[in-house]
Formats: structure tokens, sequence, C-alpha cells
């Protein structure tokens, strides 16, 4: 029998390696191999556009991911929209492409930046958005789910009061887009960045939405591809393979994310149950259904991830690896850098199983009891 994963990985590599085995033409409308690229193209793009809910497949703009899609939609709209403001407003727990295009846009630009506050599930307030306003505001990015707490905002409730302002609102939806979470006219968003590997599809490979009538500058020059936004030969191997991906999540050929958040919640409850004393990080409810982010107290994750070559988990975002400072969203949401240092970031995927999920709750109880201090009233 065939399982989900085979089905899953050959539907996506059956896209991909029939482009990197037949034609290396661009989507040149000169030649036979670069027609049938550029048609190829179209319905990726198509197939990407059902994901997201747009309303026009030319709202897609493809890139090289979603760092890049990230610094196109918040360079590109805050430098359209110079003459009308300088200010930006974001938050305190974003990916550090966020941070890093914002803070860009500072040192070089001359813009100004608040950085929202979260409250302790990693949740933005709209009100405390609305509070830092200015007349001078051009663009506000907000995530639609953490990397790391799998947090969501409230991203709907933010568009009503950035739009009747007619500031421009970005968000990063690179974690949700692969959850059936993201309907970008439903959360009133004007730009969104994508990932393909987020949703099980090639690496190197993302997309950026604008909203029909928003102004986006272009970043890379050159060829005019990508309707002038993204100059640059399409990777058509990785495009067709993004829209691969994305055609399964679109006609309910993966796990539906409620069979999802049941292993997650499965997960959850087997170590809260072994281990009382941990604590989940993250919203209890509005969160990704796959995303499992907990402390357990008394240990270094680092040492815990040692003793479990067997699992594949993280102490946090996969960007801040190696870095040896706690993350700066644990931090943000009050977590004391013993307690982010303790934190153990485990995801659900679309191919785990219940007999995964057991024998990791059982490996992580036994692995992390002789890491904790022994009580203080043992003998």
């Amino acid at each position: 029998m065939t399982s989900f994963a085979e089905c899953w990985g050959s539907g996506v590599r059956s896209g991909v390696g029939s482009w990197s085995r037949s034609s290396s033409a661009a989507s040149c409308p000169a030649t036979r191999c670069g027609r049938t690229a550029a048609r190829a193209i179209r319905t990726a793009r198509r197939q990407v556009t059902d994901l997201v809910g747009a309303k026009n497949e030319l709202e897609i703009v493809f890139t090289s991911g979603a760092t890049e899609a990230n610094h196109l939609a918040i360079l590109g709209a805050a430098l359209a929209a110079r003459t009308h403001g300088g200010h930006l407003v974001t938050t305190a727990i974003e990916h550090k492409a966020v941070l890093a295009a914002c803070q860009r846009l500072v040192d070089h630009h001359g813009y100004t930046l608040n950085r929202v506050g979260v409250d302790a599930h990693g949740r933005v307030h709209p009100a405390d958005i609305a509070a830092v306003l200015t007349p001078n505001t051009v663009l506000v990015s907000v995530m639609h789910a953490n990397n790391e707490i799998g947090t969501l905002q409230r991203l709907a409730a933010i568009a009503e009061i950035t739009a009747p302002r007619g500031i421009v609102l970005h968000t990063d939806a690179a974690q949700s887009a692969g959850c059936g979470l993201l309907d970008v006219a439903e959360l009133g968003v004007d730009l969104a960045s994508l990932s393909a590997h987020k949703l099980h599809g090639p690496k190197g490979i993302g997309a950026l939405y604008i909203r029909g009538g928003t102004h986006v500058a272009a970043q890379q020059t050159g060829g005019g591809q990508e309707c002038g936004l993204r100059a640059g030969t399409p990777n058509v191997p990785a495009i067709v393979g993004f829209g691969a991906a994305a055609r399964l999540i679109t006609t309910g050929a993966v796990p539906s994310p409620h069979c999802i958040r049941a292993l997650r919640d499965r997960l959850q409850d087997r170590l809260l149950a072994a281990i009382p004393s941990a604590i989940v990080n993250g919203h209890p409810h509005r969160r990704l259904p796959g995303n499992l982010s907990l402390i357990i107290p008394g240990i270094e994750a680092t040492d815990l991830l040692d003793r479990l070559p067997d699992i594949a988990a993280s102490t946090g975002s996969a960007c801040n690896t190696g870095s040896g400072e706690p993350s700066h969203v644990l931090t943000a949401v009050g977590l004391t850098r013993d307690q982010a240092r303790a934190t153990l970031r485990l995801s659900i995927g679309r191919t785990t199983t219940d007999t995964d999920v057991d024998q990791a709750a059982d490996l992580i109880t036994r692995t992390a009891h002789t890491l904790m201090p022994a009580p203080a009233n043992a003998a």
C-alpha cells in the first residue's frame, strides 16, 4: 500500500523532475520550449493564487523564498510610499528577515520604526498597533503565525485599522500558508510572503502576494520578469514544484489541520503528564496546529537534543541555531534567559503518525528526567 508520504513526495518531485530533465529553457515565448515553460509557470501561479485566496494570478510574484519576499514587500512598499511618509510599524517577535528589512530602511533611508510588544501568549493587540500610528505611517508588518511559538495574530482586526488610513499591511505568512489558514481576502492584508518548502515544496522558491493596486518598488531590476518586480531568469522546476505542493493542499490531498492538531495535542498531553513542571509557550488555542514550544525547567534544551539524535527538534528558530543567544521571540513574551534556554520546539508534520508521537514522547520524557536536577528532599 502506498503511503501518504510517498504520494506527497512523488507528487511534488514528479513536477520538478520533469522540468529538470526536459528543458533548461527560460520562459521566453520565442522558442517552443520557452512557450511550454511559460505555460507551466502560469499554471503554478494559478495554483499558488488558489492556495492563498487571491483574486488574480498576477497578484503572485515568484521570489527565491520568504526572505526575499519580505524584503521586496517591506522595502518595496515603503520606498514606493516615501513621498507620503517615513514611519514603519512591526512587532517584537517578527522573523529576523522582517526586522532586518525594517532596520535597513531606518539605517539607510531615514525611516522611523516602532516595534510593538506582545502579551505573554505572543499576541499583539490591535489597539497597541493603532496607538503608535501617525500621519506618516506607510507600512505595518505583522506576521500571521510565529515560527517559534506558533501564535496566530488577529490580522483582520489590524486590517480594519490600517485600511481606512491607507497604510499598507504586510504579513509574513510563511508558516501559515500550508495549514489551510491563509486567506488574503478574509485577512485583509495587502502583501503576504510565502515559502514553498514550508508546505513541502522545493527549497529556494517563494512568492509575494501583492493585492491589486498596492504599489511596490522593484528591488531587483533587469529583464523585467515578474511584471518588472523581480528580474532574473525564472527557476522553472522550482516554480512548478511550488505549484504542485500548493495544488496538493487545495485539493485536499493532505491531512487536515484538525488531524495535525490532534497529533500535536496528543504529544503535548503526554509530555505534560510525564513532566508536570513543563510549560507550553504560545497561545493555548490560537496557534499553528502542528506547533509545540515547551519549557522543561531545570534543563538545557541543547543538552537534551544532543541526547536525542533520532528526534528532529530545535531550541527555537532554525535561523537562530548556533547563535548561543536566547531567542528574541521567547524573551519578548517574558521568558527569563534560563526559561528560554530550557525551551524545546517540536513540530508535527503531515507525515507524522501516532507511533511517531508516542515514541518521541517516551524518548523526550526519559531523557529529560536524566537531565533534571533531583528534588531537594530526595534522599
